[in-house]
């Protein structure tokens, strides 16, 4: 039986552990409405109590986290979080690094060439370059879509340990975009060991029906994937043998490679 005591710091942690929550959730929900948000609607869409709210909202306010209009009454994301941006540093030299890559890659190609890294089970967009075609991909940089529905995702997915692995997807229910997405970890695992083999992944159709993409991965100086380079286009290019998937992934693996030995790499198997 747990001692009293260790019930009153167990019920502390919760409560921390509740505080840190909402207060993640309403920087994300802020982060989403460039208009801002007003106290009721922060009520009536995240459901907080207005007690908590108000104690949450001083807070965050206080220390430059949220900012509030004081004519409107409306919340916004704060300078802090902007200043805190500006210190992941990595990721933004990646970005510059992997720019003329990319404009390469979609020169060559003339179709959407596209850079993501992995956070947890997502993979999110950090460039993007278009094709000169009128149909236009449904991410944008800063999106994140599901890493088991995308072949950015899948390539990211398949250099990630396997005990690691399988604690990430435990729990999670994997939600059908296209009668083609994964929705089993067998499936999942099976599809990213063929990944690891073949040096490239695949997306046909399992988040936009109709679409089709190959991905590669960009490794850093020691040889770990940090990213993965991806080439987007219509699935009727593709069938009309307007451009042949072997190309895809030979034109795009090199500008890749090339990426790749920018950030230090400095050969073997990519």
């Amino acid at each position: 039986m747990k001692s009293a005591q260790s019930t009153s710091q167990s019920s502390s942690s919760a409560t921390g552990v509740k505080s840190a929550e909402r207060a993640l959730d309403l920087m994300e929900y802020l982060a989403t409405r460039r208009s801002g948000a007003t106290f009721p609607d922060i009520v009536a869409d995240l459901r907080v109590p207005k007690s908590s709210l108000h104690g949450l909202l001083g807070t965050l306010v206080n220390r430059g986290w949220i900012y509030l209009d004081e004519e409107s009454r409306r919340y916004r994301i704060g300078m802090r979080v902007w200043e805190t941006a500006q210190s992941f540093v990595y990721l933004d030299s990646l970005v510059h690094r992997a720019e003329p890559h990319l404009r390469s890659a979609r020169d060559e190609l003339n179709e959407t060439v596209q850079l993501a890294v992995l956070d947890g089970i997502d993979n999110v967009y950090v460039a993007k370059v278009e094709a000169d075609h009128p149909l236009r991909l449904v991410s944008r940089v800063g999106m994140r879509l599901p890493a088991y529905a995308t072949g950015l995702g899948k390539v990211l997915l398949a250099y990630v340990d396997p005990r690691d692995l399988a604690a990430r997807f435990k729990g999670v229910t994997m939600q059908a975009f296209t009668p083609h997405t994964i929705s089993t970890f067998e499936q999942l695992y099976e599809r990213i060991q063929a990944i690891r083999e073949c040096g490239f992944g695949e997306d046909d159709g399992e988040y936009t029906v109709g679409v089709f993409c190959v991905a590669v991965p960009v490794r850093d100086g020691s040889g770990r994937v940090v990213a993965a380079m991806s080439c987007s286009l219509p699935r009727v290019r593709l069938d009309g043998g307007l451009i042949h998937r072997d190309h895809l992934v030979s034109a795009l693996t090199r500008h890749a490679a090339a990426l790749s030995r920018d950030l230090g790499w400095l050969g073997g198997p990519q």
